[in-house]
């Protein structure tokens, strides 16, 4: 019988017409603030730490990229001073 009457409390809570608070002031207070503030730190801390990796990662690409044009551009002067350095018969000097 207690079950029962736990159940007919329940219900005669439920059925009550007046809430047990007033929905007007109920708030998530200081400790609502705090969770939601430090959400938004770390969000833009993340965000901030983000944004300075891509960038790094960007900059690392553009750098090697320009090396590798330089080496390559070196190479293909090396190779064009060989071909302007044959002799008359054709045979590139030693060196």
């Amino acid at each position: 019988m207690t079950l029962l009457s736990g159940i007919s409390v329940l219900a005669e809570l439920l059925a009550e017409d007046e809430p047990m608070f007033d929905p007007n002031s109920v708030t998530p207070g200081v400790v609502g603030f705090l969770a939601t503030f430090l959400v938004i730190v770390v969000v833009v801390l993340l965000a901030t730490d983000m944004v300075r990796r891509v960038r790094r990662t960007q900059y690392r690409a553009e750098v090697n990229e320009r090396l590798d044009a330089e080496a390559a551009a070196l190479i293909e002067q090396e190779r064009g001073t060989e071909g302007d350095a044959t002799d008359a018969t054709g045979d590139v000097p030693e060196r």
